[in-house]
C-alpha cells in the first residue's frame, strides 16, 4: 500500500551514456517494507506518461545496516535547531527499534 511522500525524495541514476534525474514530491507517493532477506522501497509519481516515473529498489540487511550506521555517524550535519527533522528520525529510529525488540 502506497503512502504520500511526507516531504521529497531527489534520485540520479548514471550510466556511461546516460543520466537519469527525479524529484518526488507533492503527489508522489511511496511504498517501504521488510522481507525475509532485506527492505523494498519504492518511490512513485503518478501521472500523464510524460510525468509519470518510479524508482524500485531491494537492499539487504547487511547494506541496510551499514548505511544507518553511516546515517548514525554523519548525524552531526543535520543543524541542532532543526528540531522537526531530528525529531521525525528519533521517532522513526524509535519505532523500528521497538519493533524489532518485539518480534
Amino acid at each position: 500500500m502506497t503512502k504520500p511522500i511526507p516531504d521529497k525524495a531527489e534520485v540520479a541514476l548514471e550510466y556511461p551514456d546516460k543520466f537519469y534525474v527525479g524529484t518526488f514530491e507533492g503527489s508522489s507517493r511511496f511504498e517501504a517494507h521488510l522481507d525475509p532477506a532485506g527492505f523494498t522501497l519504492v518511490l512513485e509519481r503518478p501521472g500523464a506518461d510524460d510525468v509519470r516515473k518510479s524508482v524500485h529498489m531491494h537492499i539487504n540487511f547487511g547494506l541496510f545496516a551499514g548505511i544507518l550506521g553511516e546515517l548514525a555517524a554523519t548525524v552531526g550535519s543535520i543543524p541542532k535547531d532543526d528540531m522537526l527533522h531530528r525529531d521525525q528520525l528519533a521517532r522513526a529510529v524509535d519505532a523500528l527499534q521497538r519493533a524489532l525488540a518485539r518480534d
